[in-house]
């Protein structure tokens, strides 16, 4: 009889009120779901015999729902799954208050096409009840008892599940809603964080931006204002032709210069002749020896980036130019290339070279504005919502990945983005 009794759910328990209130007792203080299950199964064990326990609790839309387990780690744990698929989901749905089968296995509620039963198979737990867990009278979730012995729970185990099930919804319920809020306060910190860091950027390329505005006003003054008051000067004193040809020589000079000033404040190169051929006029200007670098471009979006608004288009433009200027001048790359790809609906460009690379060893030996043209070209990469990566084994590798129909950004960073660095 003793046995029998044990084989039923230890009936024997002269008082199981008392476990009820240990249950309450342990779940004090509980700040974790997983946790608070864990402290109350031994408790929930002297009440009924169980090889698997889990609660599962579904969303306010009723559509997913999450399970904790303990004792067996099974598949029901492993991500959410929608509440249709789960084999508890007239329960779930609200449709009954309880389940009960002396085989899951063969019982089609549990094992219905579609259902996640896997667990349920794998496992063999064959004996099952399962009762919802109720606040304020909805539905949260459902409290599942299993055993590997078929045929050991009756209607007294429903009911006493059910009484477990009624001191557990609301400290479930509680730590919940608790989770969620902490979910969601994380969600606004790292929204915080991204935003900070794009005004942090933003300030960041404005001050940079203004540096350059002062040297362009240097070289201007320092350089073409002197040619041209010089050129000016030998033209009122030449005579001869070659005093005039060595004149109409310095004038070329001067343009040339002056072009290149404005080629570094505006790149009219790629508007007028597109991305790649812009690149391969800046490799020009940013290696001393352009014969010994191999600098090869692969284009395999026909030209979508060129496609591209203004604003984005440039600041992919500025942050390949960087990457080359690094390569060439302190990398001491002598093969960089440049591939665009589109997968999945965001444009992916590479740049890849086979310099020295930029590891913790060399940077303190690198110059300070390949260093800093890094944190440059990842602020560039966040203004225009793009995720930037690089890494440094056998070289330097740089990824910038674009979604292709990026999030609106405020007005003042757009502005921001279109500014030029040289």
């Amino acid at each position: 009889m003793r046995q029998e009794a044990d084989c039923k759910g230890k009936e024997s328990d002269p008082n199981p009120l008392f476990s009820l209130l240990r249950i309450s007792r342990h779940l004090a203080g509980q700040v974790e779901i997983r946790s608070a299950l864990r402290s109350v199964k031994a408790e929930i064990e002297n009440l009924l015999p169980i090889d698997h326990l889990d609660v599962c609790l579904v969303d306010e839309a009723v559509t997913w729902n999450t399970s904790y387990e303990v004792g067996l780690k099974t598949r029901w744990s492993l991500s959410r799954t929608p509440v249709v698929n789960s084999p508890i989901r007239s329960i779930l749905l609200g449709e009954t208050d309880y389940m009960l089968t002396g085989n899951a296995i063969e019982d089609p509620r549990y094992t219905y096409e579609g259902s996640l039963a896997q667990p349920i198979i794998k496992h063999k737990l064959r004996s099952r009840v399962n009762v919802a867990m109720k606040v304020l009278g909805r539905t949260i979730g459902a409290l599942n008892c299993s055993s590997r012995t078929p045929g050991i729970y009756d209607m007294d185990t429903v009911e006493r599940v059910h009484q477990i099930a009624d001191v557990l919804a609301p400290y479930f319920y509680s730590l919940k809603s608790n989770e969620k809020a902490k979910q969601a306060a994380v969600v606004r910190a790292e929204a915080q964080a991204r935003e900070e860091g794009l005004r942090q950027g933003a300030f960041e390329l404005t001050r940079v931006l203004e540096q350059e505005r002062q040297r362009i006003g240097m070289d201007l003054h320092d350089q073409t204002l002197a040619d041209l008051t010089r050129i000016m000067r030998a033209l009122e004193k030449a005579d001869t032709e070659a005093d005039k040809a060595r004149v109409i020589s310095s004038i070329r000079d001067c343009i040339q210069d002056l072009r290149g000033i404005i080629d570094t404040a505006v790149p009219s190169v790629l508007d007028m002749f597109g991305f790649a051929h812009a690149l391969r006029i800046h490799l020009e200007r940013a290696v001393e020896d352009v014969e010994a670098t191999t600098l090869q471009i692969t284009d395999d979006t026909d030209g979508l980036i060129d496609r591209l608004d203004s604003s984005t288009r440039i600041s992919l433009f500025r942050i390949a130019q960087e990457a080359i200027n690094n390569a060439g001048r302190h990398a001491r790359a002598d093969r960089i290339g440049v591939t665009l790809t589109s997968d999945g609906g965001e444009l992916i460009m590479v740049i890849a070279d086979n310099g020295v690379g930029l590891s913790a060893s060399r940077a303190g030996s690198l110059p300070l504005k390949a260093t800093g043209g890094i944190a440059h070209m990842r602020t560039r990469a966040r203004l225009v919502a793009a995720e930037f990566t690089m890494s440094c084994e056998s070289g330097t590798r740089i990824v910038v990945r674009l979604p292709l129909d990026p999030p609106a950004m405020p007005e003042d960073m757009t502005c921001a983005s279109t500014e030029e660095i040289a």
